[in-house]
Protein backbone atom coordinates (compact mmCIF):
# COMPACT_ATOMS: atom_id res chain seq x y z
CA UNK A 1 0.00 0.00 0.00
CA UNK A 2 3.01 2.51 -1.00
CA UNK A 3 -0.16 4.80 -1.55
CA UNK A 4 -2.14 4.85 1.68
CA UNK A 5 -3.12 7.60 2.66
CA UNK A 6 -3.02 9.63 -0.94
CA UNK A 7 -5.60 11.25 -2.43
CA UNK A 8 -5.59 11.03 -7.10
CA UNK A 9 -7.25 12.43 -9.21
CA UNK A 10 -8.06 10.52 -12.59
CA UNK A 11 -9.43 12.17 -15.70
CA UNK A 12 -11.38 10.45 -18.41
CA UNK A 13 -10.95 7.58 -15.84
CA UNK A 14 -14.41 5.47 -16.56
CA UNK A 15 -12.47 3.60 -19.90
CA UNK A 16 -9.15 1.92 -21.32
CA UNK A 17 -6.09 3.18 -19.52
CA UNK A 18 -7.57 6.33 -17.36
CA UNK A 19 -9.83 2.90 -15.95
CA UNK A 20 -6.52 0.51 -15.23
CA UNK A 21 -4.61 4.00 -13.71
CA UNK A 22 -7.40 4.68 -11.34
CA UNK A 23 -7.76 0.93 -10.48
CA UNK A 24 -3.98 0.64 -10.46
CA UNK A 25 -3.78 3.71 -7.64
CA UNK A 26 -6.76 2.56 -5.53
CA UNK A 27 -4.67 -1.28 -5.17
CA UNK A 28 -1.75 0.57 -4.60
CA UNK A 29 -3.94 2.23 -1.40
CA UNK A 30 -4.98 5.77 -3.08
CA UNK A 31 -8.59 7.02 -2.76
CA UNK A 32 -9.68 7.34 -6.35
CA UNK A 33 -12.05 10.18 -8.17
CA UNK A 34 -12.30 10.44 -11.63
CA UNK A 35 -13.77 11.97 -14.54
CA UNK A 36 -15.73 11.03 -16.93
CA UNK A 37 -17.32 12.44 -20.01
CA UNK A 38 -20.58 10.83 -21.22
CA UNK A 39 -20.49 6.63 -20.04
CA UNK A 40 -22.03 7.59 -16.35
CA UNK A 41 -22.63 3.68 -16.12
CA UNK A 42 -19.10 2.21 -16.80
CA UNK A 43 -17.87 5.19 -14.37
CA UNK A 44 -20.01 4.11 -11.49
CA UNK A 45 -18.58 0.12 -12.57
CA UNK A 46 -15.15 1.69 -11.55
CA UNK A 47 -16.13 3.98 -8.45
CA UNK A 48 -17.72 -0.12 -6.95
CA UNK A 49 -14.37 -1.84 -8.41
CA UNK A 50 -12.69 0.85 -6.44
CA UNK A 51 -14.61 0.59 -3.10
CA UNK A 52 -14.42 -2.99 -3.49
CA UNK A 53 -10.62 -2.57 -3.18
CA UNK A 54 -11.65 -0.77 0.53
CA UNK A 55 -10.68 2.72 -1.19
CA UNK A 56 -12.68 6.02 -1.25
CA UNK A 57 -14.17 6.41 -5.04
CA UNK A 58 -16.10 9.23 -6.42
CA UNK A 59 -16.72 10.07 -10.12
CA UNK A 60 -17.91 13.71 -11.99
CA UNK A 61 -19.22 13.70 -15.39
CA UNK A 62 -16.90 16.53 -16.76
CA UNK A 63 -15.78 17.36 -20.72
CA UNK A 64 -11.89 18.01 -20.76
CA UNK A 65 -13.02 20.47 -23.68
CA UNK A 66 -15.03 22.76 -20.92
CA UNK A 67 -13.27 24.80 -19.23
CA UNK A 68 -15.09 25.61 -16.16
CA UNK A 69 -15.52 21.40 -15.63
CA UNK A 70 -12.35 21.01 -15.82
CA UNK A 71 -11.94 23.03 -12.61
CA UNK A 72 -14.95 22.03 -10.92
CA UNK A 73 -13.49 18.54 -11.03
CA UNK A 74 -10.44 19.69 -9.26
CA UNK A 75 -12.48 21.50 -6.90
CA UNK A 76 -14.68 18.68 -6.15
CA UNK A 77 -12.04 15.89 -5.83
CA UNK A 78 -10.27 17.84 -3.43
CA UNK A 79 -13.22 18.54 -1.03
CA UNK A 80 -14.70 15.18 -1.69
CA UNK A 81 -11.46 13.98 -0.17
CA UNK A 82 -10.01 16.74 1.77
CA UNK A 83 -6.77 17.08 -0.17
CA UNK A 84 -5.17 15.98 -3.24
CA UNK A 85 -2.18 14.59 -3.78
CA UNK A 86 -1.69 13.04 -7.25
CA UNK A 87 -3.03 14.19 -10.73
CA UNK A 88 -3.03 12.09 -13.82
CA UNK A 89 -4.03 14.32 -17.19
CA UNK A 90 -4.95 11.18 -19.27
CA UNK A 91 -8.50 11.87 -20.74
CA UNK A 92 -7.82 12.61 -24.14
CA UNK A 93 -8.72 12.91 -28.09
CA UNK A 94 -8.28 12.72 -31.51
CA UNK A 95 -8.81 13.53 -35.00
CA UNK A 96 -7.02 11.46 -37.87
CA UNK A 97 -6.60 12.39 -41.02
CA UNK A 98 -5.04 14.36 -43.74
CA UNK A 99 -3.59 17.64 -42.50
CA UNK A 100 -5.79 19.55 -45.33
CA UNK A 101 -9.21 18.04 -44.47
CA UNK A 102 -9.41 18.75 -40.48
CA UNK A 103 -11.72 20.96 -39.61
CA UNK A 104 -11.12 24.05 -37.24
CA UNK A 105 -13.49 22.38 -34.95
CA UNK A 106 -11.35 19.43 -34.73
CA UNK A 107 -8.32 21.79 -34.24
CA UNK A 108 -10.04 23.59 -31.30
CA UNK A 109 -11.42 20.25 -29.55
CA UNK A 110 -8.48 18.06 -30.08
CA UNK A 111 -6.37 21.32 -28.67
CA UNK A 112 -9.33 21.71 -26.07
CA UNK A 113 -9.13 18.32 -24.28
CA UNK A 114 -5.09 17.75 -25.08
CA UNK A 115 -3.42 20.76 -24.24
CA UNK A 116 -5.45 23.19 -22.57
CA UNK A 117 -7.17 21.02 -20.19
CA UNK A 118 -4.00 19.70 -18.80
CA UNK A 119 -3.05 23.19 -18.07
CA UNK A 120 -6.18 23.89 -16.31
CA UNK A 121 -6.10 20.68 -14.52
CA UNK A 122 -2.90 21.86 -12.68
CA UNK A 123 -3.41 25.48 -12.26
CA UNK A 124 -7.04 24.77 -10.71
CA UNK A 125 -4.78 21.61 -8.71
CA UNK A 126 -1.93 24.02 -7.18
CA UNK A 127 -3.34 25.43 -4.28
CA UNK A 128 -4.72 21.68 -3.52
CA UNK A 129 -1.81 19.62 -4.32
CA UNK A 130 0.20 18.63 -1.33
CA UNK A 131 4.18 19.71 -1.36
CA UNK A 132 5.85 16.47 -2.70
CA UNK A 133 2.56 15.68 -5.20
CA UNK A 134 2.87 14.29 -8.24
CA UNK A 135 1.42 15.42 -11.98
CA UNK A 136 1.31 12.63 -14.45
CA UNK A 137 0.60 13.42 -17.92
CA UNK A 138 -0.44 10.79 -20.68
CA UNK A 139 1.20 11.73 -23.73
CA UNK A 140 1.35 9.15 -27.13
CA UNK A 141 4.04 7.37 -29.34
CA UNK A 142 3.33 9.57 -31.84
CA UNK A 143 4.39 12.59 -30.46
CA UNK A 144 8.11 10.71 -30.45
CA UNK A 145 7.70 8.98 -34.04
CA UNK A 146 5.75 10.00 -37.19
CA UNK A 147 5.40 6.53 -38.38
CA UNK A 148 2.18 6.73 -40.60
CA UNK A 149 0.42 10.11 -42.59
CA UNK A 150 -2.77 11.23 -40.87
CA UNK A 151 -1.72 12.21 -37.62
CA UNK A 152 -0.57 15.95 -37.36
CA UNK A 153 -3.08 17.46 -35.04
CA UNK A 154 -3.16 14.48 -32.39
CA UNK A 155 0.96 14.90 -32.45
CA UNK A 156 0.85 18.29 -31.92
CA UNK A 157 -1.57 17.74 -29.16
CA UNK A 158 0.42 15.03 -27.82
CA UNK A 159 3.80 17.12 -28.23
CA UNK A 160 2.87 20.01 -26.61
CA UNK A 161 2.91 18.12 -23.29
CA UNK A 162 6.39 17.50 -23.56
CA UNK A 163 7.11 21.35 -23.46
CA UNK A 164 4.34 21.64 -20.73
CA UNK A 165 5.87 18.84 -18.50
CA UNK A 166 9.12 19.78 -18.27
CA UNK A 167 8.30 23.35 -17.19
CA UNK A 168 6.04 22.85 -14.52
CA UNK A 169 8.54 20.06 -13.18
CA UNK A 170 10.93 23.05 -13.10
CA UNK A 171 8.06 25.21 -11.81
CA UNK A 172 7.05 22.97 -9.32
CA UNK A 173 10.48 21.16 -8.32
CA UNK A 174 10.94 23.54 -5.17
CA UNK A 175 7.80 22.27 -3.33
CA UNK A 176 9.16 18.28 -3.74
CA UNK A 177 5.78 18.03 -6.80
CA UNK A 178 6.97 16.09 -9.56
CA UNK A 179 6.06 16.34 -12.76
CA UNK A 180 6.34 13.51 -15.78
CA UNK A 181 4.88 12.43 -18.90
CA UNK A 182 4.08 8.91 -20.57
CA UNK A 183 3.95 8.20 -24.18
CA UNK A 184 1.95 4.95 -24.30
CA UNK A 185 2.30 2.96 -27.91
CA UNK A 186 -0.74 0.72 -29.27
CA UNK A 187 -2.74 -0.27 -26.40
CA UNK A 188 -5.27 -2.71 -26.20
CA UNK A 189 -8.57 -0.68 -25.51
CA UNK A 190 -11.73 -0.22 -27.00
CA UNK A 191 -10.89 2.93 -28.46
CA UNK A 192 -7.90 1.32 -30.60
CA UNK A 193 -8.18 -2.98 -30.07
CA UNK A 194 -5.60 -5.15 -30.68
CA UNK A 195 -7.85 -7.00 -33.54
CA UNK A 196 -8.78 -4.03 -34.89
CA UNK A 197 -8.38 -3.18 -38.64
CA UNK A 198 -4.90 -0.87 -38.43
CA UNK A 199 -3.75 -3.99 -35.36
CA UNK A 200 -1.24 -5.77 -37.70
CA UNK A 201 0.16 -2.49 -39.19
CA UNK A 202 0.43 -0.85 -35.44
CA UNK A 203 1.88 -3.98 -33.75
CA UNK A 204 4.56 -4.12 -36.56
CA UNK A 205 5.43 -0.73 -35.76
CA UNK A 206 6.95 -1.83 -32.48
CA UNK A 207 9.74 -3.94 -31.58
CA UNK A 208 8.16 -6.33 -29.77
CA UNK A 209 5.52 -6.49 -32.20
CA UNK A 210 2.83 -6.47 -30.06
CA UNK A 211 0.05 -4.33 -28.15
CA UNK A 212 0.37 -3.46 -25.01
CA UNK A 213 -1.75 -3.30 -22.24
CA UNK A 214 -3.32 -0.59 -19.81
CA UNK A 215 -1.97 -2.08 -17.03
CA UNK A 216 1.17 -1.60 -18.00
CA UNK A 217 0.89 2.00 -18.59
CA UNK A 218 -0.79 1.69 -15.04
CA UNK A 219 1.86 0.43 -13.98
CA UNK A 220 4.55 3.15 -14.93
CA UNK A 221 2.17 5.51 -13.59
CA UNK A 222 1.93 3.76 -10.38
CA UNK A 223 5.83 4.17 -10.29
CA UNK A 224 5.73 7.67 -10.83
CA UNK A 225 3.04 8.30 -8.34
CA UNK A 226 4.95 6.42 -5.40
CA UNK A 227 8.07 6.99 -3.22
CA UNK A 228 10.35 5.32 -5.45
CA UNK A 229 9.65 7.97 -8.36
CA UNK A 230 10.32 11.29 -5.90
CA UNK A 231 13.83 11.89 -7.89
CA UNK A 232 11.85 11.90 -11.28
CA UNK A 233 10.61 14.77 -12.72
CA UNK A 234 10.65 16.23 -16.28
CA UNK A 235 10.88 13.14 -17.92
CA UNK A 236 8.96 11.47 -21.17
CA UNK A 237 8.62 7.90 -20.63
CA UNK A 238 8.15 5.88 -23.62
CA UNK A 239 5.71 2.70 -22.42
CA UNK A 240 5.50 1.97 -25.99
CA UNK A 241 6.87 -1.76 -26.95
CA UNK A 242 9.64 -0.18 -28.75
CA UNK A 243 7.67 2.09 -31.31
CA UNK A 244 9.96 5.43 -31.23
CA UNK A 245 13.54 3.03 -31.34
Amino acid sequence: MTLDGKAALVTGGSRGIGTAVALRLAQDGADVALTYHSQAERAADVVDQIKALGRRAWAVQADSADAQAVRDAVTGAAAEFGRLDILVNNAGAGALGPVGELSLEDVDRVLAINVRAPFLMTQAALERLSDGGRIINIGSCMAERAAFPGGSLYATSKTALTGLTKALARELGTRGITVNLVHPGPIDTDMNPADGESAPMQSGLTALGRYGQPSEIAATVAHLAGDDGRYITGASIAVDGGFAA
